[in-house]
């Protein structure tokens, strides 16, 4: 099968969103003039070592945010945020989080999600979250497309759980890596294996 995007598939359902999987999921934090927010994006990745450096991107808007959502907006007025990394044990509070509720509105009490401040930014982040990069935005581009934004950042501060930290590693076999598969489907990642590199 082949198909042009702008000519459709003529599937009952969009394979893109199932092709490049799995798709680490992060959960964002951020404060704005409104209070503070958060919500799991799948576009996300870490784009660069040294310095750090991850992204992730938005991909629609919501009525009392014309062109974008609550991430990206508070964002661009703080120039700060916290990618919160969960583990399988949490999915349930990261899909709650994914509520389409009114500007101002904290996902974390309407979630019942914890919440601790960050240390080199002002920020919120997700206090047993499995991991959490303080990050400074460097740069919001806007994309193809209606609605559609990535956000870069420089990461200034790493939180790791310490039951995540197994024999000098991040691990979070016990539970899983949450990740996005497509369509309504996730998946947890436990099983590893390693290779060396020729």
């Amino acid at each position: 099968m082949f198909y042009r995007p702008e000519e459709g598939h003529g599937l009952p359902h969009n394979p893109l969103n199932a092709i490049v999987a799995p798709r680490p999921i992060g959960w964002i934090s951020s404060r704005g003039a409104l209070g503070d927010n958060l919500g799991p994006y799948s576009f996300c990745n870490l784009v660069a070592y040294v310095p750090p450096q991850i992204m992730f991107a938005s991909t629609s808007s919501k009525p009392d945010r014309p062109q974008t959502k609550d991430s990206v907006a508070q964002i661009a007025e703080s120039r700060v945020f916290c990618v919160n990394i969960a583990d399988g044990a949490m999915r349930d509070q990261v899909n709650a989080s994914s509520a389409a509720l009114p500007a101002g509105v904290s996902e974390f009490e309407a979630a019942g999600i914890a919440s601790a401040e960050c240390e080199t930014i002002d920020c919120p982040r997700v206090a047993h979250a499995a991991a959490s990069l303080e990050c400074r935005m460097t740069r919001i581009l806007r994309l193809a497309g209606d609605a559609n934004w990535m956000v870069l950042g420089v990461v200034t501060g790493i939180h790791l759980r310490e039951d995540c930290i197994v024999d000098g590693r991040f691990d979070l076999r016990a539970n899983g890596w949450l990740s996005r598969l497509g369509y309504k489907d996730y998946t947890t990642t436990t099983s590893t294996f390693e290779m060396e590199r020729p």
